[in-house]
Order: structure tokens, then sequence, then C-alpha cells
């Protein structure tokens, strides 16, 4: 079979989210660069790949897909490897659970209310950082909750929920407010610091 092939951006939460499960199944890729916020715009051959100009499309041995958990999913079945999504029905569904709300209240308001408008923004919109990090403490909050006895999300295994957490999180604690909220969850700082150290998680960096 061809190595599968990942369309994106390395800036992107999304497209790192997928690279770690290829990562974590010690598979091959090639990631071919679409960056959606290009002055010129959006590739217009990008739009077969993916009809709403979103990153990630992933595709292997012409077999095209969209929607990070499906593709995410798909790398788990697909490939040999370590299992990224536990067999029993209910751990199965808290995985599903944590992926929801990560997408639901996390990203939105870490990556691009807090993260984004602090680093990227000449005058940051205080008011908006400010509500950002009052829903990313409710997600921590629950995310606590949620967390097993263990060292990863789910408990001894290393599921696809961690991976979608990991680059979120991760987005997050590049500015101070996000270091300093994280702190203030020790189960979960300790879980991003064990992450952080995993050779996924350094290869799926943003260069420079």
């Amino acid at each position: 079979m061809s190595r599968p092939v990942v369309y994106g951006a390395d800036y992107s939460v999304y497209v790192r989210i997928v690279r770690l499960a290829l990562e974590e199944k010690g598979i091959g890729y090639e990631l071919v660069p679409v960056d959606i916020f290009a002055a010129d715009g959006i590739p217009g051959w990008y739009f077969d790949h993916q009809p709403f100009g979103r990153i990630p499309a992933f595709e292997h041995d012409g077999f095209r897909l969209h929607e990070t958990g499906a593709i995410a999913r798909y790398v788990d079945e697909a490939f040999d490897g370590p299992a990224l999504q536990p067999i029993e029905a209910r751990p199965r569904a808290r995985m599903n659970q944590i992926i929801g709300m990560l997408d639901a209240y996390a990203y939105r308001a870490m990556v691009w209310d807090v993260a984004v408008e602090r680093l990227e923004k000449t005058a940051p919109d205080e008011a908006l950082i400010a509500n950002g990090l009052l829903q990313a403490a409710t997600v921590l909050r629950a995310l606590t909750s949620l967390k097993a006895a263990g060292p990863w999300l789910l408990g001894e295994q290393l599921t696809l929920a961690d991976l979608h957490a990991a680059p979120i999180i991760g987005y997050f604690v590049k500015v101070t407010e996000g270091q300093n909220l994280l702190a203030e969850f020790a189960d979960l700082r300790d879980w991003f610091a064990r992450i952080a150290l995993r050779e996924s998680f350094a290869r799926t960096e943003k260069a420079g």
C-alpha cells in the first residue's frame, strides 16, 4: 500500500491530531502543504479533496476522507500498530464524549479566543480573552472530572482522546494565561507534561 497523504498546514491543531495518530501508529506519511489563510486564497485543486476548504484532508490508496475524527479513526483501524481506541463500549463512549466536548467547547475558546488573540493581534481583545479563559476553565474542570486514574485520559491506554486534547492544550499554553490556568488542574498539568514528552508530539511540532 502507498503512504497516506495528509493535506494541511503544520500550524493547524486538527492537522496535528491526524499526524499524531499516524505517528503513534508508526505509519509514514506525506504532508502536502495547504495554507487556507494564504494571501491568494485556498488553492482551487484542494476543493476536490475538501469541498468546504477546511484542513485536514486525507488520502490513502485512492480513498479520500475529510473531517478529523473520521480520519483519525480510519488511521487507527486501517493500519497495524498500537490500538488508539478502547474495545469496550463505555470507555469508547467516554473517548468520543471527550473528543466531542473538545470540538464543541475547547477549540474555539482555547486556541482562537485566548492563544491566537494574544499571540497574533497587535491590539488583543481583552474581553474576548477573558471570556475564552472562563470557557477554558469550564472545559478543564469537565475534563478533570472525566479523566480516569492513570497516565492518560482514559487510564492506562493512550487513545484518540489524548491525541485530540494535546494539540489544543499545547496551543493554549503558548500564552501565560493558558499556562497559569492549566497549572490549577494538577492532573491535567501532569498529563500534558507527560504527553508533551512523547516523540510523536515533538515530531509534529510546528517548525520555526
